[in-house]
């Protein structure tokens, strides 16, 4: 369970932070603690597991970065873990997952790459396919994007006129 305070500062850290020389100050007067407190509750929560990662969302196309494409990789069960953390090293690669296989789809290894156009992003997969020895691949390109949301707990911690 969680406290209210600590329901408070994981509502607050959601969206966007406060672009400023101290941001954790300053949800901190949002929420009515100190800045040392809100970040005394962030490495609790992490080191309780409760919160993973955090991070800085680029928004790609506003950044140059006008094609990205969901690469399926099928990989050698045996060597999943170990061609899944190579591909996670490499920077040109956001995001890496491992996903069972069915009877119509065997890809068990997925990659986002982003480039500034497809022939980019079909050239970085190669380099990764010759990287790792995973031949067998398709990428899967997007065409538009529907719906680009974290999820949110506790909105209600807040005090909405702060």
């Amino acid at each position: 369970m969680l406290t209210e305070l600590e329901k408070k500062v994981v509502a607050a850290i959601q969206g966007d932070i406060p672009v400023s020389p101290r941001p954790y100050r300053d949800i901190a007067e949002r929420i009515g603690t100190d800045e040392q407190t809100v970040l005394e509750i962030l490495k609790d929560l992490h080191s309780r597991g409760l919160i993973r990662r955090f991070g800085a969302t680029l928004r790609h196309q506003k950044s140059g970065f006008s094609a990205n494409a969901m690469v399926a990789w099928k990989v050698e069960e045996a060597r999943v873990d170990e061609v899944g953390e190579k591909m996670a090293e490499n920077p040109t690669v956001s995001h890496c997952y491992r996903r069972v296989v069915t009877e119509k789809w065997p890809y068990n290894l997925y990659t986002m790459i982003h480039a500034r156009d497809r022939d980019t992003c079909c050239a970085l997969a190669r380099e990764l396919s010759e990287k790792t020895g995973v031949k067998d691949y398709t990428l899967l390109f997007s065409t538009r994007e529907l719906k680009k949301t974290s999820m949110v707990y506790f909105e209600d911690e807040l005090d909405t006129e702060a």
